[in-house]
């Protein structure tokens, strides 16, 4: 691999664990296989779904092997194109999604889960964009949002709930976002009527919205399914990427993401168009990977962490 590193750092887990066990090691760089390519990495996103693995939980179909590298959303730079790849040659800027390995310096991905960069898209945005903005893609797409109806978005200012406010004020819907006090004009900046969540949700919900709800999305859990169900109709256009038990006493939809690159595509080209946007609220080094996911472990907070790797 003519002027690529033979060792790279990359942060890793040898065991399941707090956020401690998170640290930089030095690693040997990937080969692109045939169909695949290798990506000089510039950012990674930090997602709840890292923290979760950190801890031990393990993604169906994959297999944690340690050391383990984190991360399952990246931008950068393509090193290397496999046997076969004709689609990308080097020197392209490209995002992806990969299901770990994604906190490293370089990364070997299958050609068919990256997407060409666009120019006017940073790199922040690019590397925090694929896994939020698929899921609540997904999401809006599985409920079958449609214009002029209401939609309410439990936990709205965070990574996935501002994709979902965004992406359903395009598809022509109202939306209802409940976060904290401090969240709410940050909310109104989205095109959501906020709402402060906590006690005495449920009536300042009706008091918004005294014409009804035609179907929600909760992606900040601790109880708010319930109250969702109080607001609509159909269990069954009510979604959540949290608390699964419940969602599946309450009959609503347990929603994960269908990531594909024509629906990176799309999202990156609303981004480039000025129409979606990504709001990173805290950028980390690699070497500080342990305390980005510290952060977004807290919870609360407003869209994305990113570490910038390059």
């Amino acid at each position: 691999m003519s002027g690529i590193p033979t060792v790279m750092r990359a942060a890793a887990i040898d065991e399941f664990g707090p956020a401690e066990r998170l640290t930089v090691h030095k690693l040997p760089t990937p080969v692109a296989k045939p169909g695949e390519v290798l990506v000089r990495v510039e950012t990674a996103g930090v997602q709840p779904t890292d923290v979760a693995i950190r801890d031990g939980w393990t993604p169906p179909g994959a297999t944690i092997e340690f050391p383990q590298i984190l991360g399952n959303e990246f931008a950068g730079t393509i090193v290397q194109a496999g046997a076969g790849v004709t689609e990308f040659e080097t020197g392209q800027q490209v995002a992806g999604f990969r299901v770990l390995g994604c906190y490293a310096e370089y990364l070997a991905v299958p050609a068919s889960q990256v997407v060409v960069k666009p120019e006017n898209v940073d790199w922040l945005t690019a590397g925090a964009l694929s896994a939020s903005g698929q899921t609540a893609h997904t999401a809006l797409e599985r409920l079958g949002a449609k214009s002029g109806e209401t939609i309410l978005i439990h936990g709205a200012a965070g990574g996935v709930g501002s994709m979902a406010v965004q992406l359903a004020r395009l598809r022509g819907l109202r939306v209802i976002g409940t976060g904290s006090e401090e969240n709410q004009e940050y909310l109104r900046t989205l095109g959501a009527i906020p709402v402060v969540y906590g006690e005495g949700e449920l009536d300042r919900l009706r008091e918004a919205v005294p014409d009804g709800i035609d179907l929600a999305f909760d992606t900040a859990g601790h109880g708010n399914l319930r109250i969702a169900a109080e607001l609509v109709a159909d269990r069954g256009r009510i979604g959540s990427i949290v608390e699964p038990p419940l969602a599946a006493e309450l009959g609503a939809q347990w929603l994960t993401s269908d990531r594909s690159a024509r629906r990176l595509r799309e999202l990156l080209d609303l981004c480039a168009r000025g129409q979606l946007r990504v709001t990173v609220r805290s950028e980390y080094s690699l070497d500080d990977a342990a305390n980005a996911h510290r952060e977004v472990a807290a919870g609360h907070g407003r869209g994305k962490v990113v570490l910038r790797i390059g």
